[in-house]
């Protein structure tokens, strides 16, 4: 079985923090731009559930799209394919509350 992936472009016309959890890490894209999200669990059919908030989209990978199956192996990638870290492009002055980034 393949590796799955999401792809996830912002199209407004601010900074889109994309947010994976359960590890709490953050991608800011500006606009105009696109990230994909990676499995890198092998043999493993990855679901992804998504959520949006106010200037962030928040994603949770799950094997077989079951909750208590959290799959915590994954990567994302720019558009040109670039591995990226936790905290891409994340602004200074970035404030944080126990749900993510607070944004706005």
């Amino acid at each position: 079985m393949g590796r799955s992936s999401m792809p996830v472009e912002n199209r407004g016309d601010i900074d889109l923090c994309l947010f994976v959890e359960p590890l709490c890490d953050d991608y800011w894209m500006k606009p105009g731009e696109a990230l994909t999200i990676r499995s890198e669990a092998e043999g493993v059919d990855v679901w992804f559930d998504v959520s949006i908030s106010k200037g962030c989209v928040t994603v949770w990978l799950y094997e077989d799209g079951d909750g208590r199956k959290l799959v915590l192996d994954h990567a994302v990638f720019d558009a040109g394919g670039t591995r990226l870290e936790s905290g891409h492009q994340r602004p200074r002055d970035q404030r944080w509350s126990a749900a993510g980034p607070i944004v706005g």
